[in-house]
């Protein structure tokens, strides 16, 4: 059964890194378990994080239980800032796909330091405005790719945010993500998502080796991609 289709986004954000450090020097360091979750949709938002260590998953969760993966969050990515800014609830539920740290800082000291640093405001809009384009292409990926599109633009969208390119166009994703994740982010069931890297490796265009994928020729998977 596929998964509902809502908007999702993967790449990596961050703030500038003199801005990020000076923003969570003082945050309290905090520790998660791999599937531990940070918070749930609906949880009060009093404040926002700063991934140090490891990897998490933003998501929702429709009526009948399908997940949508929004971002896949890594080293540098803030957590929970839309929350911290609009005083809502939480948009998104926060869970660690493997073991990680974080620095927390609340509304208040976030308040502080912008009251000294106001152009950390401008960065957190930059993010928050690449977060909205990202949802304006994935609710048209939806609508207009194909089954092969939708797997190709969340592993290229991976790529971005984690790709290290290994030598003749290879591109590798240097972070662990499962099939069942690939499905959640793409907004199809995993059976099909399995199909179509089979498919791409039959093709030489995508392998993978304990547990991560190299795109063995990015054009060709970017090519899928395109409406």
């Amino acid at each position: 059964m596929a998964k509902p289709v809502i908007p999702a986004s993967s790449i990596l954000e961050a703030l500038p890194n003199e801005l990020s450090r000076g923003l969570f020097a003082q945050g309290r360091l905090l520790s998660l378990d791999a599937d531990q979750t940070l918070f749930l949709a609906g949880d009060e938002g009093d404040g926002c994080y700063r991934v140090e260590e490891g990897l998490l998953k933003a998501s929702v969760t429709a009526p009948n239980g399908g997940e949508r993966i929004l971002a896949i969050l890594g080293p540098g990515s803030m957590v929970g800032e839309l929350s911290m800014i609009d005083g809502a609830p939480r948009s998104a539920s926060v869970t660690a796909l493997r073991d990680s740290k974080l620095h927390y800082v609340s509304k208040a000291d976030f308040e502080a330091i912008g009251k000294s640093s106001p152009e950390i405001y401008q960065h957190v809009m930059k993010v928050l405005a690449r977060r909205l384009r990202d949802t304006n292409s994935a609710l048209a990926a939806s609508s207009f790719l194909s089954v092969k599109g939708r797997v190709a633009r969340a592993l290229l969208s991976l790529a971005e945010a984690f790709g290290k390119d290994v030598g003749n166009g290879r591109i590798l994703i240097r972070q662990k993500v499962s099939q069942s994740d690939l499905a959640a982010m793409a907004g199809i069931a995993r059976e099909n998502v399995s199909r179509v890297l089979k498919d791409w490796s039959e093709h030489g265009a995508v392998s993978r080796l304990a547990g991560y994928y190299c795109l063995e020729k990015k054009d060709a998977v970017q090519r899928e991609a395109e409406p």
